[in-house]
C-alpha cells in the first residue's frame, strides 16, 4: 500500500476564518502557530485593512478577501461573525459539500434552510463546545429520553449593557446594586433578545431537547467578573448538572474558552486519538 493510500501523506485541511475579532484573531494565531493536520488559508474581515495590520505578525502571509471569495480557498470556514452574516458564510461551503464551524449557533434557528442545505449537498455545520460544559453528556443523554433541560446564565453587568431584549423592555441595569434577573424563556426568544450573549443557550438546546422545551435564565450580577452558565439536566439514563465560569475574552461578551474550543474542534477533526464525542 502506498504512502498516500495509507493516509501518510494526507493534505492539510484549509481552514478559513469569517470575523477577525478577539476569537478569530486567537484562533488565527493557533493555527499559524500549528495545528496537526490544519493550515490557515484564508480571512474575511468587515475592514480588511485593518484585518490585514493585525494578521502581519503572523509567520505565515494570509489573504484578507470578501466572504464571497472564501469558499475556492478553504475546506472549512469558521464563523465568528455578526450573526446577521451566517447565510452568506455558510451558503457557498454547505453547497461545495463542505464544513462550517458555527459560533452564532443562535442564527441557526432563524436560518433553518442551511441544515437543509448541508443535507442536500453532504455539507456539515458544527457547533463547538464553546463557551459551555457537557455537551457529550447532553447529546448522550438525548439518545435516551430527557425530561427537561434548566440553564441559569449569570453575566457581568458590561456584557449584556445594550440587548436589544433589555432596551426594547427598557430594563436598565447599570446601576444596580444586587444580582437582577433579566429574563426567564427560551433559547429561541433569548436569540432574539440576545443575540450577541446566548449562543451557548441555543447550543445547548440543540444537543438536548430542543430550543422551545429548554427553559433558560439570565442574571445580570454586578459583582460578577467572569460569565457563569450553570446547566441541570433530568434524563432516564442520568440527573447530572455542571456549572462554568468563563474569563471573558477581549469582548466582553465573548469568554476565552470560545476560541479553545475552536481549535480543539479543528484538532479534532484529523487526530490520531479523538477523546469525546
Amino acid at each position: 500500500m502506498s504512502k498516500v493510500m495509507n493516509g501518510a501523506e494526507r493534505q492539510p485541511l484549509r481552514v478559513a476564518i469569517a470575523g477577525l475579532g478577539a476569537v478569530g484573531l486567537k484562533i488565527a494565531e493557533a493555527l499559524d502557530a500549528g495545528v496537526p493536520g490544519c493550515v490557515l488559508t484564508a480571512v474575511s474581515a468587515n475592514d480588511r485593512q485593518k484585518a490585514s495590520e493585525r494578521l502581519a505578525h503572523l509567520r505565515r502571509s494570509v489573504p484578507v478577501v470578501p466572504i464571497d471569495e472564501l469558499e475556492p480557498l478553504a475546506d472549512i470556514v469558521v464563523e465568528c461573525a455578526p450573526a446577521a452574516l451566517l447565510p452568506s458564510i455558510a451558503t457557498p461551503f454547505l453547497k461545495a459539500g463542505k464544513t462550517v464551524i458555527v459560533l452564532s449557533s443562535g442564527a441557526i434557528l432563524s436560518h433553518g434552510e442551511l441544515v437543509d442545505l448541508a443535507r442536500r449537498h453532504g455539507g456539515q455545520i458544527v457547533v463547538p463546545t464553546g463557551a459551555l460544559i457537557g455537551l457529550d453528556a447532553v447529546t448522550a443523554a438525548a439518545e435516551g429520553t430527557i425530561h427537561s433541560v434548566r440553564m441559569i446564565t449569570r453575566k457581568p453587568v458590561r456584557g449584556l449593557v445594550g440587548a436589544p431584549y433589555l432596551v426594547e423592555n427598557n430594563i436598565s441595569i447599570e446601576e444596580i446594586k444586587e444580582p437582577l434577573r433579566v429574563f426567564i424563556g427560551t433559547p429561541r426568544e433569548a436569540a432574539i433578545g440576545f443575540p450577541a450573549n446566548l449562543n451557548v443557550a441555543v447550543a445547548l438546546s440543540l444537543a438536548g431537547i430542543g430550543p422551545d422545551k429548554t427553559t433558560l435564565e439570565i442574571w445580570a450580577d454586578p459583582a460578577l467578573k467572569r460569565n457563569t452558565h450553570r446547566i441541570e439536566v433530568d434524563a432516564d439514563s442520568a440527573s447530572f448538572s455542571m456549572s462554568i465560569e468563563n474569563i471573558p475574552s477581549d469582548n466582553p461578551k465573548t469568554g476565552r474558552i470560545t476560541a479553545l474550543s475552536v481549535i480543539s474542534c479543528l484538532r479534532k477533526m484529523t487526530a490520531p486519538l479523538r477523546v469525546g464525542s
